[in-house]
């Protein structure tokens, strides 16, 4: 196939009966996966130190995190899309391609835009999830799907916790650029291995276009949102700015809607999202994506703050990641346990399950958080859960949705994955900064200066983490779904 993208229409289906090499393809997409996830999370536990080199405020650096998931669900939709017009493969390539660039931009300036500007680069790796899940039903056989499926779902836990620990040996011996090096020789394996590893790009007779207003209004009203949620505490919940937002965030959104409906070919087709049984996964993956990032941007916070202020533990930030690496070992053992209970109870039960275990460590961890191996052991339940979860959720979309219509309803669960998570990344920060230690506290100890949370905050912060784990917990049980096969 040439790497031309042009629409296919009226072309016959050229799957082979057989593919040839499933375990590459397989392992390239699981790869990609997991450059993505690593390049998204490695900022969390280097944020102070970008803080302190560009001199910004909290709330600031913050967007390190809230660029990339926005970006990353804007495109995701769009990519996906352009995966069923013009070929999976050749999109997918240009997913991990904007993952490379960002990562070399962010390495070689030493300036905060344009590291900004990398990390909205870096978002085009959001689509690597859909894309890579069309790819499986495309290439490997049908009884291998559900488990090749959950597997690479589950990476997103499994990448986001070992990025911790990578990040935190890095800069146990270099700077946070080497960070972003990381994820650009990460980035290059997986675009060698992605354009190795899938030989065979199916044509399909899928007639459509694209919707460029839909995603200039869904990136209108997801910033609008974000920006509101992180700058409240700054510049005042009351304040005239911050209404503003929510009510603009608001307006364009039933904008948004309105458009999507009328389009012929919109960029999320809002109808489908009605059906309960999308609604469900949906639901629970914007749970989950709440509880995943802000509880990494938690813990990152709470395990380095010095014992001093009466919580944490003064860790080094690769102590730090150490203390999370149990969440991707829970992770990746979520999988092949969440392909098991699909294909004997459906995915329902690994993704309430999923949710109760993330939901009851976030709520041991608002109980009991004084010693490491309280984190220690929440962390390992966290990852299990988000595992479970995250495995099933394509099962149960792909379980609840005409074949034609798996890759847009996939790419929207990617999509509120993403904003659960920057909304989650939001409300942890508005939380922390919401009720801080007193300067005068601090004045006569080496913290003097510096502005930090009280352990009640975390202590809520958490509690709001288990909530949302519950309800993703609950959701999936209101509704009847099919067993997927």
């Amino acid at each position: 196939m040439s790497a031309t993208l042009t629409p296919r229409s009226g072309a016959a289906d050229l799957r082979p009966a057989a593919p040839a090499r499933p375990g590459l393809v397989l392992a390239a997409l699981v790869l990609a996966m997991m450059a993505f996830t690593v390049v998204q999370t490695s900022v969390v536990p280097i944020l102070p130190t970008l803080a302190q080199s560009f001199h910004l405020t909290t709330a600031t650096v913050a967007w390190m995190m809230t660029a990339n998931l926005l970006a990353a669900a804007v495109l995701t939709p769009l990519l996906g899309r352009m995966g069923d017009l013009y070929g999976r493969k050749w999109v997918l390539v240009l997913s991990v391609l904007g993952l490379v660039l960002g990562s070399g931009l962010a390495y070689s300036v030493h300036s905060w835009p344009v590291l900004a500007v990398a990390r909205v680069l870096q978002g085009f790796g959001g689509g690597i999830l859909p894309l890579a899940i069309a790819v499986i039903r495309d290439e490997l056989p049908r009884e291998k799907v559900t488990g090749a499926v959950s597997l690479v779902s589950a990476s997103l836990g499994v990448g986001s916790g070992l990025s911790l620990v990578l990040t935190g040996w890095m800069m146990q011996h270099w700077s946070y650029q080497s960070v972003f090096l990381m994820g650009l020789i990460l980035g290059l394996v997986a675009l060698a291995a992605v354009l190795f590893a899938i030989k065979h790009d199916p044509v399909e007779d899928r007639a459509g276009g694209m919707d460029p207003l839909g995603a200039v209004l869904l990136a209108a009203w997801l910033s609008a949102l974000l920006l509101a949620l992180s700058e409240g505490s700054a510049w005042g919940w009351g304040s005239t700015s911050v209404i503003a937002l929510f009510v603009g965030a608001a307006a364009v959104l039933v904008l948004w809607i309105a458009v999507e409906l009328r389009t012929v070919h919109p960029l999320v087709d809002v109808r489908v999202l009605g059906r309960p049984a999308v609604a469900v996964p949906n639901v629970s993956g914007f749970c989950v994506g709440f509880l995943m990032y802000a509880s990494f941007t938690l813990l990152s916070d709470f395990t380095q703050t010095p014992s001093a202020v009466g919580y944490g533990f003064g860790a080094s930030i690769l102590h730090s990641g150490i203390l999370l690496l149990p969440s991707a070992v829970g992770s990746f053992l979520g999988a092949p346990i969440g392909a098991r209970l699909i294909g004997r109870f459906g995915p329902k039960a690994p993704m309430a399950l999923g949710g109760l275990l993330a939901g009851l460590a976030m709520l041991y961890l608002g109980l009991r958080h004084g010693a490491e191996g309280d984190v220690y052991a929440a962390s390992g339940v966290m990852g299990l859960g988000i595992g479970l979860a995250y495995s099933a959720m394509p099962a149960y979309i792909n379980g609840a949705v005409p074949p034609e219509q798996a890759g847009i309803a996939n790419s929207v669960n990617a999509v509120l994955r993403t904003v659960g998570g920057a909304v989650g990344t939001a409300v942890a920060g508005v939380i922390l900064t919401s009720r801080t230690i007193s300067a005068a506290l601090l004045a006569h100890t080496p913290l003097a200066g510096q502005v930090l949370p009280t352990g009640d905050a975390y202590r809520t912060a958490f509690l709001v983490c288990a909530v949302l784990g519950l309800a993703a917990a609950v959701v999936p049980l209101l509704v009847r779904s099919r067993r997927a096969g």
